[in-house]
């Protein structure tokens, strides 16, 4: 073989295979859960015990077919839609506000033909790419990242961060500062900083409480995290049940479809929230880990793939999806075990739910497009003299 066909051959762009197996597994993995989830409890009210697992399905579907759309599309169009990406999901949560439906305390959700929607899961997204594209217009022409690069980064995620916080949705708001922290982390903030905005988010936590900000069942919450036996029958219900499952599982598990406590239905919002409790009793230790696995796998490739990029807007983009992705699994695993509190995030490409599933295989179409740029050489925006420059 001559040479030439040799590095043409080694520029071949292909997709991240890693990333693609990992992500069909976990949404294998989680069809079966909310399967198990649900089917004796709709057994139990007379419907349909297939009823969930067949809507899943189909977020399942249309979420790959979004999941393809993105991965073939030119990267510069993926540029110049996401100014609409951002502009359509704060409209959505300004939506929301005016006329969303509120659930367990939260108004977060759209009805729109019967479907519900969830613009902050799409807000995560179009904050991740916001925020990419402000750095990479900034600093893709030599300029090091200055106090202007920071304020308009921040600009950006404080307006979906302002409206999510009136509906209010403390768990999405969480996974939205851990994202950002992130993002202004690999963009190249100073240090100082990053110390400042960490310092300030706890100063705005203790604010938020002390002055009476949060709701009263998103303090009962945390104080159930606390300490669950203050209040097992009510704030602490979800905990102390969730614990249980999990616990029952053992090594191996009590086998899909057979988890006590899951067949009970004593764990609430099984199918979405604590989707984790049925991994580990039906699983067990095994099974669990094996979930944590290809969630990792997942965030690593995303990492990798960040380290690849060819230009300053997929180098963020990819990690701060990684920092999305790592965080809010973290954060759903967490509150299962008990080590986190409770507050609503869905565990990404598991979960039952429309809104989680699009975004989340968005992301990976995302992942997937920039991949698919770095391995085919396409050096994007940058000369390699200024990709230097602005790396260092």
């Amino acid at each position: 073989m001559s040479r030439v066909s040799q590095l043409a051959r080694r520029r071949t762009p292909g997709l991240d295979w890693i990333l693609m197996a990992a992500t069909g597994a976990l949404l294998v993995l989680g069809t079966l859960l909310v399967w198990s989830a649900t089917a004796n409890r709709d057994l139990l009210t007379g419907g349909d015990s297939t009823a969930f697992l067949k809507k899943h399905l189909v977020n399942v579907a249309i979420g790959l077919v979004l999941m393809v759309l993105v991965l073939a599309t030119d990267h510069r169009w993926l540029r110049l839609l996401t100014p609409v990406l951002y502009l359509a999901s704060a409209a959505g949560l300004v939506l929301v506000l005016v006329m969303g439906s509120t659930i367990n305390g939260s108004r977060s959700w759209l009805m729109v033909g019967g479907m519900s929607i969830q613009p902050s899961e799409f807000a995560k997204l179009a904050v991740v790419a916001g925020m990419a594209l402000w750095a990479a217009e900034r600093t893709e022409w030599g300029r090091r990242t200055g106090v202007l690069d920071v304020i308009g980064m921040l600009a950006i995620a404080a307006v979906p961060g302002a409206l999510i916080m009136l509906q209010p949705d403390l768990g999405t708001m969480l996974v939205l500062s851990a994202t950002v922290f992130g993002v202004l982390a690999v963009a190249g903030v100073q240090r100082r900083w990053l110390g400042g905005l960490a310092l300030g988010g706890v100063v705005a936590a203790t604010a938020a409480v002390l002055g009476g900000f949060l709701k009263e069942y998103q303090i009962d919450r945390f104080m159930a995290f606390t300490n669950p036996d203050l209040d097992p029958a009510g704030a602490g219900y979800n905990t102390v049940q969730a614990r249980i499952a999990v616990g029952n599982g053992g090594i191996f598990g009590q086998h899909l479809f057979s988890g006590s406590q899951t067949r009970s239905g004593f764990v609430p919002e099984q199918q979405t929230d604590f989707i984790f409790t049925v991994a580990g009793e039906e699983l067990g230790l095994v099974g669990a880990g094996l979930l944590v696995l290809l969630l990792g796998l997942v965030v690593w490739r995303a990492l990798a793939i960040a380290a690849n990029a060819q230009d300053m807007f997929g180098r963020v983009a990819a990690s701060g999806i990684a920092c999305w992705l790592g965080f809010q699994a973290f954060q759903n695993i967490g509150m299962c075990l008990g080590i986190m509190p409770v507050t609503g995030v869905p565990l990404p490409l598991v979960s039952y739910g429309g809104s989680s599933m699009f975004a989340v295989l968005l992301a990976v179409g995302l992942l997937q497009n920039i991949h698919l740029r770095s391995s085919s050489g396409v050096p994007g925006t940058f000369t390699e003299p200024t990709r230097h420059l602005v790396s260092r």
